[in-house]
């Protein structure tokens, strides 16, 4: 008997999305959407939020809005009360500048989206799905700068570092739950949050020389790998992550 292709339909789940309301947040959503689920998708800012949600809903999916701001673990907690089967993280922010212009605020804005809130919700998403017996997938956004560094990018770098240690101890800790997380790694990706650096000739130069494929990212680059570690297909798949680079750092 010939072997079947695992199933990458994700009809009957419920799938959560943070920093839902543009870039790759947004096409995460549209992803689980357009592959069955039922997506909650999670932002800051209601305007952009309820916009994507419009437009997901105009194609007949099932979609809804929650205001969130994931730095507050009240609120974060909250919304993670009832178990999802799929979890996307892709809320995150930068202060790109030189290691030694950052200030504390800086760092502790920084650590606070990027990994603090990325801590706990990790953790608020498994509590809730081993109390209910799901054995779901936890995924976050991290960065090609998780594996790397990069110029003026130090308090950044160093989040995302942090951010592929802890999903590593996190995966040890919840495999036996059936609980997976792992994180996908990008390059640089053309969304409005990263319009300032390619649209510098400096920077765009910069970019140009490191991406081996001779183009940056775009969005749909990111959809597949989102797709594939929130179905059935990745049912193996744990503590890893998938670097969509380009690549930049095969050297």
């Amino acid at each position: 008997m010939l072997p079947k292709t695992p199933s990458f339909s994700l009809k009957g789940k419920r799938a959560l999305i943070t920093g839902a309301s543009s870039g790759i947040g947004r096409a995460c959503a549209v992803a689980m959407a357009e592959a069955g689920a039922s997506v909650v998708c999670a932002a800051r800012t209601a305007g952009p939020l309820n916009k994507t949600v419009d437009d997901m809903q105009e194609q007949g999916w099932d979609a809804s809005a929650l205001q969130l701001d994931q730095t507050n673990l009240d609120q974060l907690e909250t919304a993670m009360r009832e178990p999802f089967d799929i979890v996307i993280n892709s809320a995150g922010m930068g202060r790109h500048k030189p290691a030694l212009e950052t200030t504390p605020e800086d760092y502790d804005a920084v650590m606070s989206l990027n990994l603090r809130s990325a801590y706990f919700l990790s953790k608020f998403a498994a509590s809730a799905m081993k109390d209910n017996g799901v054995q779901g997938s936890i995924i976050h956004l991290s960065s090609q700068m998780g594996h790397v560094g990069g110029t003026d990018r130090t308090v950044y770098s160093a989040s995302k570092h942090a951010l592929e240690g802890m999903v590593k101890a996190m995966a040890i800790e919840w495999g036996e739950l059936g609980i997976r997380i792992n994180t996908i790694c990008p390059t640089f990706i053309r969304t409005p949050l990263t319009r300032a650096t390619l649209d510098d000739p400096k920077r765009a130069a910069w970019i140009n020389d490191k991406i081996k494929l001779n183009r940056v990212g775009e969005v749909e680059d990111v959809m597949a790998a989102a797709l594939y570690l929130a179905s059935d297909a990745a049912s193996l798949v744990t503590g890893t992550h998938m670097i969509i680079d380009g690549g930049w750092t095969a050297g």
